[in-house]
């Protein structure tokens, strides 16, 4: 493709390149620049792509997309703002795939990967054809998985699989939207059939600084979108419905005001139970996901669904048929007489809502293992303290992802919270140790919570990456305890 063609849609401060040229890639990391690519410098919270211009070049890189004049390429593109020149070349890159196929975003504090990955398995359900999905868990189109490590991924990669799933036929994609995601402008462009609000918690106030610029982040969402599903239970809908430019379709368990309407709500230990209530109908709903969240969680796929002109009894129906969601509420089997759950709860509303799913559901004590993430948001850790230790019987403070923070005052900002606590607990700082301790000391009719980590097969300490999957570890652990017992 032409230069020319490609920057079409950009603002361009300078052009002092060559409009003709042909551009045989795009790369917005100078490690993958192939001859006669375009590089875009992007700037990163570790990196700043302007720094390795110079790689690019020698690399074989025919022109530059920056934000500074480059002093070592006569073929550059100066622009405001790489980050949404990459997002919009990159639409025009792979033929703008978002108005070829029918985009969901989710965007919300807690809830995105459960209600993505539901929701795909619903749309494939009522169709029988293939949903594509990027998020937290993976990429998936269809069956067929890419690994990913960003909730969202860069502005390129997303185009990319958008064109890939339209090339798979597939009608709907769905994706995960985070806030960094919009702030850093990687969903620019993209054409959302439905945005979908879940809720807005403290999170991540070490990037957004307050909770009004986080919710502000979270609701551009819904100046993309055609249509809207917002949850107005949560404070923070109002920012979000201001934002929405489409059609606003509201949801909720407390207000009878709302489009949709979670009533006659019965918590199971294995499932929910409500109907949904909207004008003119009224549908029993079943989830089998238990807790108080997951009636949320189904709200919004049904919302989301209708918006998409499916009927209530495809909905229900293929809702029947759904499970837990890896990471997420998951059971792990044990085969002993007390329970396990993973849940990735990694902010304190999330903690609370599984602390309080456990409580609602089982009759023996609920036994809390967490942590908090290293070199991330500090201001929730004694937070997630105290809410661990206001709610659980017993709790054991250990590690997350400690990266380049030291594990020990990770841990001690976590004790602040739990100060003058009556809850007993223990603080074992490596997770394999204090996840051993907490098997051996479980009690009959007890549900241990491994909060944290959820879907992730891995701990990254210092900058290292190591294998870490909880589910074997509690696998093995009942291995090696029944061999000892031989």
């Amino acid at each position: 493709m032409k230069l020319i063609d490609l920057i079409k849609n950009i603002t361009a401060i300078t052009i002092n390149a060559d409009l003709d040229m042909e551009i045989s890639g795009i790369s917005y990391d100078s490690r993958t620049i192939k001859r006669g690519d375009l590089f875009v410098a992007i700037r990163g919270y570790e990196f700043d792509g302007h720094k390795y211009i110079d790689d690019a070049i020698k690399k074989g890189a025919a022109c530059i997309i920056c934000e500074e004049e480059s002093k070592v390429s006569n073929q550059y593109v100066l622009v405001e703002n790489s980050r949404i020149a990459l997002a919009l070349i990159s639409a025009t890159w792979f033929k703008n795939p978002s108005t070829k196929i029918k985009v969901i975003g989710v965007t919300g504090t807690n809830g995105k990967t459960t209600v993505t990955t539901l929701l795909k398995n619903v749309l494939e359900y009522i169709t029988k054809g293939k949903t594509g999905l990027i998020g937290t868990n993976g990429n998936y189109i269809g069956d067929k998985e890419y690994l990913t490590s960003l909730t969202t991924p860069e502005a390129y990669d997303i185009q990319r699989l958008l064109s890939e799933m339209v090339d798979e036929k597939c009608e709907y994609a769905v994706m995960e939207v985070s806030s960094h995601a919009l702030s850093l402008h990687r969903v620019h462009g993209i054409m959302f059939e439905v945005g979908v609000f879940t809720n807005l918690t403290p999170e991540h106030l070490d990037f957004h600084n307050s909770m009004e610029q986080y919710a502000k982040a979270k609701s551009q969402l819904f100046s993309y979108s055609r249509y809207s599903a917002i949850n107005i239970d949560n404070e923070y809908a109002r920012t979000m419905i201001e934002s929405a430019t489409g059609n606003v379709f509201t949801y909720s368990v407390k207000k009878n005001t709302a489009d949709l309407v979670g009533k006659d709500v019965r918590l199971k230990p294995n499932r929910v139970d409500f109907c949904a209530l909207t004008i003119g109908n009224l549908h029993r709903i079943k989830l089998n996901i238990p807790g108080m969240f997951s009636v949320y969680n189904a709200l919004a796929i049904i919302s989301t669904a209708l918006l998409l002109g499916f009927e209530m009894e495809d909905i229900s129906s293929a809702l029947d048929r759904c499970n837990n969601v890896k990471g997420r509420v998951e059971i792990v089997p044990t085969g002993t007489d007390y329970t396990v759950i993973i849940d990735y709860a990694h902010t304190a509303s999330a903690l609370k809502n599984v602390i309080l799913m456990a409580r609602e559901c089982y009759s023996g004590r609920v036994v809390t293992l967490f942590g908090c993430g290293g070199d991330r948001d500090n201001s929730k850790r004694p937070e997630m303290g105290r809410i661990a230790a206001e709610y659980s019987d017993y709790v054991i403070v250990t590690s997350d992802n400690p990266r380049t923070e030291d594990p020990e005052l990770i841990i001690s900002q976590i004790l602040t919270g739990m100060s003058g606590t009556k809850t007993p607990y223990e603080v074992i700082v490596n997770r394999l140790k204090a996840i051993h301790w907490a098997l051996e000391n479980s009690r009959s009719d007890d549900v241990l919570i491994l909060a944290g980590k959820g879907h992730e097969t891995y701990q990254i300490v210092g900058k290292e990456k190591k294998h870490f999957d909880e589910r074997e570890i509690v696998a093995d652990y009942y291995n090696l305890s029944a061999l000892k017992q031989v």
